[in-house]
């Protein structure tokens, strides 16, 4: 039915209260009439009810008009009864008056609803017990609901003669979960689903309807984050509406309840005070409960938490509940790990049984943002984790290698932070930082041959950019061994055909650089260990051979101490001289990588020539035809052209790459040829 005027929120609300107010009140007229008697038929209205019901739910004066007709013997049919109760969505919190109403409706007795019409409000209440206003009701007519039990449903006193009852063993299993303290025997072994919601359509599409309700209301006032969380249950969807919303029940006189904060001023001065709420599930979605735990951390708080998130596991590994289950339960965890930016050891748990049912793609991206919130621990510990990552994410292709390398980029980073900003390092497995970057140089050099692009290149270095700023902390140094990249890596980024890469390689390289210098310093107080000896001579090595291909054009050389020759068969240098002497006799393997002829630097070279020029275009005769040589550069200021010496082009390309984005070619060579180290000071 459409709305008479688009007046906002509070006006939608009041038409909608005029129309369903207007339906109930002629189902009221008609409940009071024989069916025979009535002059019109009451399916269009019941139909127009339901529809009402299910587009907007109902409001608690409604809610309340409605539980009279289902509850009162009168003249309205069973299956429009039915209908109303399967339609029954409350927009707002259910009252203790419509909670007594549908409990004093049970039973034996001739004014008494039909027993199937029972049976639905039974259900009625299991699936909105989440939003009752007060759920302590239920438990206040405990001893109304007991003695309406059939006997040959009371069987814990009888277990062991009923045999093994499936509803009965998943009644036990919470009973030893929550209280582990009560002895049930061998009862819980048997095999037994969990208890499952009615309805989980139903459910959806409350949920929808209080989200529905929920904005209009974030839009009269804004939450100041020190609430809790009454909207969870409407905000999750499908079903990870199983985890519920925070209720306390049973507090002390002398406790405050997570309910009855609104700010953050009554949340620090009543934090010692605080009663934990029953399901401390809630934590997984409940912000104030999140930072509640993190401040007051609780053993058996967390021992609840875990028995809850496993016993998901169990039924899905038992064949119990489908891999849904599992999907939404990692959207809940996954927006802990957000939020709190920790992911604790019973997740770490979870996650070590999720990773031997998942398939490795469904929702592989959650899956490894959210364990790169793990904790910083032992290598081999980590493994544990890792280990069976690798096997599910892995599948020969270079999409899984990157999103692994992606992985540990956010995990290294994470640790950085974590070790930056602890007190105490010698408490720390900081050891495990080198371990994994050896780990993942060996993942970097198997996609330097699956996939060979410039897209892997710039994954790899974003982890080996996430290393090296590591590295860069001193007060970090004296604790972590260095791990350098391996040569070949660093060879085959170098001869990229990008110039992004080649530039952010060299800024990587000068950081490590910076590095060593520190580690060999007095400002780190320790001793270098023999593997970091072992990779000193490495890495210079390759520091090396990339200054005599830009800066010296002397490419491949290897007469120079420490050089290697880029790690080129001297047959195949020998080769590849025939080969540029035969397409241009004026090129040499020596040169043909230095900033003028490099095929990755050669047009930025003669740009910044140009620019020149261009400032003395009154002045000279002659521009360079290019490429630029220190002998070509003598013969143009004979000719009248620009007069530029081979040091101030070179320093100039330098220069023209930094103001162009580029500036990790010159950082490296001002940190490691003297000449320039000289003359930048």
């Amino acid at each position: 039915m459409p709305l008479s005027s688009p007046r906002g929120a509070d006006a939608d609300e009041l038409d909608h209260a005029d129309d369903l107010d207007g339906l109930i009140g002629d189902l009221e007229a008609a409940s009071k009439v024989p069916a025979k008697r009535r002059k019109t038929s009451i399916k269009s209205t019941v139909e127009k009810t339901t529809s009402w019901l299910y587009d907007r739910g109902a409001l608690p004066d409604e809610l309340t008009r409605l539980v009279d007709l289902l509850t009162v013997r009168n003249h309205l049919d069973q299956a429009s009864l039915a209908a109303i109760v399967r339609n029954l969505y409350p927009s707002a919190r259910i009252s203790d008056e419509v909670v007594l109403r549908f409990v004093g409706a049970l039973g034996h007795g001739q004014l008494k609803p039909s027993l199937p019409l029972q049976s639905l409000f039974l259900r009625w209440l299991v699936m909105v017990y989440h939003m009752l206003q007060n759920p302590t009701i239920l438990s206040q007519a405990y001893g109304v609901l007991f003695n309406l039990l059939d006997t040959a449903a009371i069987r814990l006193a009888l277990s062991r003669q009923t045999g093994a009852d499936p509803n009965l063993t998943g009644l036990l299993r919470v009973f030893k979960n929550y209280y582990p303290e009560i002895i049930v025997g061998d009862i819980t072994k048997g095999r037994a689903a969990s208890f499952k919601h009615p309805d989980p359509q139903w459910r959806a599409r409350l949920d929808e309807i209080q989200q529905q309700r929920s904005e209009r209301d974030d839009d009269r006032g804004t939450r100041n984050g020190f609430a809790v969380n009454h909207a969870l249950g409407r905000q999750l969807k499908g079903t990870k509406a199983v985890v519920p919303a925070v209720h306390t029940l049973h507090a002390q006189e002398s406790s405050v309840t997570l309910e009855e904060i609104d700010n953050a001023e009554a949340f620090v001065k009543n934090l010692e005070k605080i009663e934990l709420p029953n399901q401390l599930v809630a934590v997984l979605a409940d912000p104030l409960l999140q930072k509640f735990l993190l401040l007051r951390p609780d053993a058996e708080g967390s021992s609840r938490i875990s028995n809850w998130v496993m016993a998901c596991l169990d039924d899905v590994a038992s064949g119990d509940a489908d891999s849904g289950l599992l999907m939404d339960m990692l959207d809940v965890v996954h927006d802990y790990a957000m939020a709190t930016k920790t992911l604790p050891p019973l997740l770490l748990t979870f996650f070590a049984q999720f990773l031997q049912v998942w398939d490795g793609s469904d929702m592989r991206a959650t899956v490894l943002e959210t364990l790169s919130f793990a904790p910083l621990m032992e290598f081999k510990e980590l493994s544990n984790i890792t280990g069976p990552l690798e096997s599910a994410v892995l599948d020969n292709t270079a999409t899984s290698q990157v999103s692994l390398l992606g992985f540990y980029t956010l995990l290294l980073r994470r640790w950085t932070i974590t070790i930056d900003t602890a007190q105490d390092l010698e408490s720390l497995p900081v050891a495990a930082v080198p371990d994994m970057i050896g780990h993942v140089n060996n993942l970097a050099l198997t996609l330097t041959q699956t996939s060979p692009t410039v897209a892997t290149y710039l994954h790899i270095l974003d982890f080996y950019e996430a290393a090296a700023a590591l590295y860069s902390k001193q007060r970090l140094l004296q604790h972590i061994n260095v791990t350098i990249p391996p040569p070949l890596l660093v060879y085959l980024l170098y001869f990229s055909p990008s110039l992004a890469v080649v530039s952010r390689l060299c800024g990587i390289l000068a950081a490590y650089k910076r590095s060593w210098e520190a580690v060999m310093s007095e400002a780190v107080p320790r001793a270098l260990t023999r593997r970091e000896r072992d990779q000193i001579n490495l890495f210079n090595g390759f520091l090396m051979d990339l200054c005599n291909c830009l800066w010296r054009d002397r490419a491949f050389s290897t007469t120079d101490l420490n050089a290697q020759g880029c790690r080129i068969p001297q047959p195949i240098q020998a080769a590849l001289e025939s080969y540029i002497r035969a397409a241009d006799g004026t090129l040499s393997l020596r040169t043909a990588f230095g900033l003028s002829h490099s095929p990755v630097l050669c047009l930025q070279s003669i740009s910044h020539v140009r620019e020149l020029e261009d400032g003395e275009a009154d002045v000279i005769r002659t521009r360079h035809a290019g490429p630029v040589t220190q002998a070509s550069l003598e013969q143009l200021a004979n000719n009248e052209g620009l007069r530029l010496s081979w040091q101030e082009y070179r320093s100039g390309v330098l220069g023209y790459l930094e103001s162009k984005g580029f500036a990790g070619i010159s950082e490296l060579m001002y940190n490691t040829m003297k000449v320039l180290m000289k003359t930048r000071r």
